[in-house]
């Protein structure tokens, strides 16, 4: 009877072993998948951004199916009711107007088919200060479901160029500004600058992430 039971404990010790094995394999698989689909994205506009600058590949924008075709790529507004388009990042997107930034079930939906307007803030062409945002995602298993168009707005550096259309309008800014912030520093939904009309930009920070806040600020260029 000894002899059987040490057999037992024998056979049993190497398929723990296996199992445990198994389970650690299972367990490191999965962190690997959450990295991957929570940074994935990220990275692939990286590696998009940094390719396009060592060929020195560039954007321009096209208003127009009647404009003639280039080597290089063009940006098209999706509409010209609202929409914004950012050159150096290639960012394209349609706005979507008078959005509660404090209200998740009114700015979550918007903001899988394109950037946010905050409610209460001014817009293209008026005085005071618009608002736009967009959200990396609010959990990692949700970042195909968002809008990817800002993950590279913290690229943007002062005298790059944000154009918003409104109401078959262009509207040029050029950045002045950028800072990484606390999500509860909701000062910039206010007036930047007297008797000016002001572009603020915010993304979640690090992409991928709800930690941060990346804000860019822009103010309109008039030619």
């Amino acid at each position: 009877m000894k002899r059987k039971k040490l057999s037992t404990k024998l056979y049993n010790q190497p398929q723990k072993g296996k199992f445990l094995n198994l389970l650690a394999n299972i367990l490191i698989l999965t962190s690997l998948l959450g990295l991957f689909f929570t940074f994935g994205p990220v990275v692939l506009q990286e590696a998009n951004y940094a390719l396009r600058n060592i060929f020195k590949k560039t954007y321009t924008v096209k208003e127009s199916a009647s404009e003639s075709e280039t080597t290089v790529k063009e940006l098209v507004p999706p509409n010209f009711d609202f929409s914004i388009v950012i050159p150096k990042i290639g960012a394209v997107a349609p706005v979507f107007a008078n959005t509660d930034p404090f209200n998740p079930a009114e700015f979550l939906p918007v903001l899988r088919q394109g950037v946010a307007h905050a409610k209460g803030t001014a817009f293209p062409g008026t005085n005071g200060n618009t608002y736009i945002f967009a959200h990396s995602t609010d959990a990692f298993y949700n970042v195909g479901r968002y809008n990817a168009v800002f993950y590279l707005l913290g690229k943007l550096e002062a005298n790059d160029e944000v154009f918003l259309y409104y109401k078959n309008q262009k509207f040029t800014y050029r950045v002045y500004d950028k800072k990484i912030v606390n999500p509860e520093a909701v000062g910039y939904l206010g007036t930047l600058k007297k008797n000016a009309n002001t572009l603020t930009l915010q993304t979640c920070y690090p992409p991928g992430t709800t930690l941060l806040r990346l804000i860019v600020l822009a103010e309109r260029s008039v030619q």
